[in-house]
């Protein structure tokens, strides 16, 4: 089989709408630099990290993006990770409008900052895991655990982090169960002092 035919055998081996590692495709080709570069070149295949590769989907508007969950999946190799981004605090109902270039990965395999395509990701280890689903009420505790780099006054923000719980704003059945699953040492107590309608802690700010 000459090289071009090898190389279009490659391409009929993947997905449209995927995101391939190089360890995915390492087995598809004898010369996968030389074909992956070439690929790229004729529009096929997009790189989209190191060593990541799509081969997006067409629309009368261009290439269909692949999105950061299947970038971030390929990148760490499992689907076990929680991705969002700060600016989702916003909608809680506390007053903030703090805007955040920030993408967070929560995940149990890498930690730091790691441009992906387009996108810079924070990935942050987390010890004490993570929920499968994102939801209002483990935004809530991760928002108090991250108190200090929200940008708004703690103690203020606290205040009405409070007045929402009293108010019944949040499943606050889950949302203790929650705090005291992935709650740092202050977000636990704080939250136990509301689930027993006592006097919160004052935070200690640096």
């Amino acid at each position: 089989m000459n090289r071009v035919l090898k190389r279009y055998n490659l391409l009929s081996k993947l997905t449209v709408g995927e995101v391939y590692s190089w360890g995915d495709l390492e087995s598809l080709s004898g010369s996968l630099g030389r074909d992956l570069k070439q690929l790229q070149k004729e529009g096929y295949l997009k790189r989209v990290g190191p060593g990541l590769y799509s081969l997006p989907k067409k629309s009368r508007f261009g290439d269909v993006p692949a999105s950061a969950e299947q970038v971030v999946s390929a990148f760490l190799k499992t689907d076990d990770f929680l991705i969002f981004s700060p600016n989702l605090y916003n909608g809680l109902g506390l007053g903030l409008t703090q805007l955040k270039k920030q993408t967070f990965v929560y995940n149990k395999k890498r930690h730091g900052d790691l441009k992906l395509g387009n996108r810079t990701y924070e990935f942050k280890l987390k010890a004490k895991g993570y929920p499968k689903d994102l939801t209002k009420e483990y935004l809530l505790v991760d928002l108090v655990n991250n108190l200090e780099d929200v940008g708004e006054d703690p103690r203020k923000l606290l205040n009405n982090v409070a007045n929402s719980v009293q108010e019944n704003q949040f499943d606050n059945t889950k949302l203790f169960a929650l705090a005291k699953q992935y709650g740092h040492v202050y977000t636990k107590k704080f939250f136990v002092a509301l689930e027993h309608g006592k006097q919160y802690p004052v935070k200690k700010v640096a």
